[in-house]
């Protein structure tokens, strides 16, 4: 079977941390351990390469024993300001997606106005891009914990 189901959804938040802090949770692998992974989500490996052509890749196993796989190339990055990279994600070794996403960083009084739009191309029968906007609202919800939102 082949067939491919287009999706794109927009997530937006407002924090008290300073763009720089907020940019710092997405630049570093400290930043990003806080917040980045779902609940009871063992890591079976991890790489992170936070720079333009720069590679992150994260396998792990979910407490219903299903294994996922994110990997990403980073396309674009302004400093405290804007990130855009691409990705693929496998369920259980099998390709279900492939994604295009950009965050941008606006100041906004003393804190950040955080804005995530994504595209996503949905494969071969697996049609979720509902819980792919979850997900990320859920991400979002833990990174700007993460930060003192």
């Amino acid at each position: 079977m082949s067939s491919v189901v287009h999706g794109s959804f927009t997530v937006s938040r407002s924090w008290k941390a300073s763009p720089e802090q907020v940019f710092a949770a997405f630049a570093t692998q400290e930043g990003k351990r806080k917040w980045f992974g779902g609940p009871g989500m063992e890591l079976l490996e991890k790489s992170f390469d936070f720079r333009e052509g720069g590679r992150e890749t994260a396998r792990g196993k979910h407490p219903n024993g299903m294994a996922s796989s994110f990997d990403c190339i980073y396309r674009d990055i302004v400093p405290n300001a804007r990130i855009v990279y691409s990705y693929v994600m496998h369920l259980d070794g099998k390709k279900i997606s492939v994604s295009q996403a950009c965050i941008e960083l606006k100041p906004e009084g003393s804190g950040t106005k955080l804005t995530v739009t994504e595209y996503g191309d949905f494969l071969d029968g697996y049609d979720d891009a509902d819980s792919r906007e979850h997900g990320t609202n859920f991400l979002m919800d833990q990174l700007g914990k993460s930060v003192g939102g």
